[in-house]
């Protein structure tokens, strides 16, 4: 009986080993605990980042720490041009992508961008969040649909809201639920254009205490915690965990969702 029970366990810890998983925007945040926990899972992981190079090399040393191969790359995902040679890039790197995460997302809320005009940092969510997400998703995804040796086996994420569907007051309420719901969208109908041979999913975080997080005031504290059924934050580990799920051959049957990470969303 133990014997069986070890075969099992040893499985899980390794069901994403041969696996090569791209994350963008992780050299920090979500998108780093995104690359790390791929990485417990077996997976080969390039990590990206646009400025953060020091952050970006700390993710990597994270991950071959754990005995995984890994590569750093920097690109501005804003412009449109850094696309293309980054999908070639993840491909060359291995002749093939398995996974792919789009995290990456421009960060308006703190800074010198926090105290810009509306449509200013609009522009910036709708380059970086919203164009990069499509452009790269359907860059890599078309690689995937020809070069996938079997169907659901090649896994696509994105990263959503879990408020835009029901929407939040306010200016970064707005500018989120405009751009992050263009994602959910946009995913669910990839989901269709690649199937059977990719799988697309949404994941949509809710309140998860990343570096804004650990600044906000009083208020954004106590709003966080009432608005989770749980009554915390949620943290970039618990978007991890839910990615690495949907990266692997457990969530084979799952595609076209948005999944929510937001501990239940209490709302009124």
């Amino acid at each position: 009986m133990s014997g069986s029970s070890d075969t099992v366990s040893t499985s899980v810890v390794n069901e994403l080993s041969g696996k090569v998983a791209v994350v963008t925007g992780s050299s920090s945040g979500i998108g780093r605990a995104i690359a790390i926990e791929l990485a417990r899972a077996g997976a080969d992981v390039i990590v990206h980042g646009c400025s953060n190079e020091a952050g970006a090399e700390s993710t990597r040393s994270a991950i071959e720490a754990l005995g995984c191969d890994s590569a750093a790359v920097v690109a501005d995902l804003a412009d449109p041009a850094s696309h293309e040679p980054l999908v070639e890039q993840a491909w060359a790197w291995r002749e093939c992508v398995d996974i792919w995460i789009n995290n990456a997302g421009a960060d308006v809320l703190t800074g010198e961008a926090a105290s810009g005009p509306f449509f200013e940092k609009l522009e910036v969510l709708w380059k970086t969040d919203v164009q990069a997400t499509i452009s790269l998703s359907r860059l890599a995804g078309e690689r995937m649909k020809q070069l996938g040796a079997q169907a659901g086996s090649s896994v696509i994420l994105n990263m959503g809201w879990d408020q835009a569907e029901h929407g939040m007051a306010g200016d970064s309420g707005e500018m989120f639920a405009t751009t992050k719901g263009a994602i959910m969208a946009f995913s669910k109908s990839l989901a269709q254009s690649l199937a059977p041979r990719v799988r697309v999913n949404c994941l949509a975080p809710g309140w998860i205490k990343t570096s804004w997080g650990d600044a906000a005031a009083i208020y954004w504290q106590e709003r966080a915690r009432s608005e989770s059924l749980l009554a915390r934050w949620g943290t970039p580990e618990d978007v991890a965990r839910v990615a690495r799920f949907l990266a692997s051959p457990a969530a084979s049957f799952i595609t076209g969702q948005i999944v929510p990470v937001n501990g239940g969303l209490r709302r009124g």
